[in-house]
């Protein structure tokens, strides 16, 4: 990785982006052409399911999923991973299915999925724009009136492989389990399918080398995920970051940050907009 030369004066040196190598590259991107010293390191890779019974199970929800009332998608990821060579539903088919997004992000590449399968944005449900944050409790308000008893509901998601190589399964993340909850509670059946696998990059000795030049105090980390800390951590565990600063887009997140010894973490919503805002707001802090 090249640092791109500075064409504005910062208090950082380095400014990481930690999201999986496509989105990051184009937060990279966006970043350098305003001038922040933007580098790609990315704390997760992304995958297609490995297991054979998480295989299959796509398989049968892929080629059913028009039989249900609902699809929530966790990420832009599940999107794509789900959608990918998907045939459109014939009219009959079509129960007007809504789409569960917990973000912008996400009904952004929902409403490119479903476009080649003459299916309306107007079906996908989502936290308004001005939401103070984008996660499952924003999206709650806006979905919770669909419910009933008998609304069969499929989430979309990913799985992560632990260090032994093993898929960890559940839905991940606590604001998602308390929508599921809410699910349950109002009647409906919850169905779970995996459509990627997250994992730990290979860390190469450049990567290595870079990251623990990013413990300084003009070094801030990008995260939007909390695994991408733990994995931060796990490739270097002797590593001290009560020095470098971190920029959290949820505060379960900023939450982990704290706990792996950042020694300033501040919080931001998730949408790159938002991100560059705060990272105006921190530049201009004594």
């Amino acid at each position: 990785m090249v640092a791109a030369p500075l064409t504005r004066p910062t208090r950082w040196s380095r400014v990481f982006v930690t999201r999986p190598s496509d989105e990051g590259m184009a937060w990279v991107d966006a970043l350098r052409k305003l001038g922040w010293p933007a580098l790609s390191l990315p704390l997760i890779d992304i995958g297609a399911p490995r297991d054979p019974a998480a295989l299959a199970a796509l398989a049968q929800a892929r080629a059913s999923w028009h039989e249900k009332d609902v699809l929530m998608f966790v990420s832009a990821a599940a999107v794509q991973h789900f959608f990918a060579d998907l045939p459109a539903p014939s009219l009959h088919q079509d129960r007007r299915t809504r789409f569960w997004s917990p973000g912008p992000g996400t009904a952004r590449a929902l409403a490119r999925a479903l476009a080649p399968l003459g299916i309306e944005a107007s079906r996908i449900d989502a936290p308004p724009p001005d939401a103070a944050q984008f996660d499952s409790e924003h999206l709650w308000p806006v979905v919770g009136s669909q419910l009933h008893p008998g609304t069969h509901l499929l989430v979309v998601r990913g799985a992560s492989t632990g260090t032994d190589g093993e898929s960890q399964g559940g839905a991940a993340g606590s604001g998602r389990e308390w929508l599921l909850e809410r699910c349950r509670e109002k009647g409906a059946q919850v169905d779970l399918c995996v459509a990627y696998e997250r994992h730990a990059p290979q860390w190469s000795e450049a990567w290595r080398a870079e990251a623990l030049a990013g413990t300084g105090a003009d070094s801030l980390w990008l995260f939007s995920s909390s695994e991408a800390i733990t994995h931060l951590v796990a490739a270097l565990p002797a590593a001290d970051w009560s020095r470098a600063q971190a920029l959290c887009t949820h505060e379960r997140i900023a939450q982990a940050a704290r706990d792996a010894g950042f020694g300033a973490v501040f919080s931001s919503r998730p949408a790159l907009d938002d991100v560059l805002r705060s990272l105006e707001s921190l530049q201009s802090l004594p």
